[in-house]
């Protein structure tokens, strides 16, 4: 992967809660070295209130963050797709067709759990595992990896908990 910056999409069913969330933060920590997006294969059409409300206590920018389609990025073309619906609970990811290396990473669906304490402090989780699992992927060596490494390295970061 040489490309600079390269261009990296996370998605998800909904575009409203996970994928915002990794898009808010992969862009923060990422500055000038990526391009970072989310898409839905279902979009909401609206970011979930506490998905904006706890990036902006754990410091994150919000501004430009929306929930939209993955025809909404039909002109995009990503070097990286990173899944991000929770398999384990029996949720279908959606699929991305095109030249894109291709991750998933599991994650939990904080908009789901009705307890305001108990979703509270999923998505606290969610913001700490997704900036351990973002800050995996900038630390990569990205120029030196073919594409199965890369694969690999997504794979691998997908598993962190």
């Amino acid at each position: 992967m040489t490309t600079t910056p390269l261009k990296l999409l996370f998605l998800c069913t909904h575009n409203a809660c996970r994928s915002i969330l990794a898009e808010a933060i992969c862009r923060q920590l990422a500055g000038d070295n990526y391009i970072v997006a989310s898409a839905g294969s279902q979009p909401a059409g609206k970011v979930f209130p506490q998905t904006l409300i706890k990036l902006t206590e754990h410091g994150y920018n919000i501004d430009d963050l929306s929930s939209k389609s993955c025809e909404a990025l039909s002109d995009y073309h990503p070097d990286i797709v990173i899944t991000v619906c929770d398999q384990a609970a029996g949720e279908s990811c959606p699929v991305w067709f095109g030249k894109a290396v291709k991750g998933h990473w599991s994650l939990s669906d904080a908009s789901k759990i009705a307890d305001p304490i108990e979703r509270d402090q999923c998505f606290d989780g969610l913001i700490q595992l997704l900036e351990s699992r973002c800050a995996a992927l900038l630390a990569l060596p990205l120029a030196e990896l073919d594409i199965a490494e890369l694969s690999a390295e997504l794979k691998r970061i997908g598993a962190m908990n």
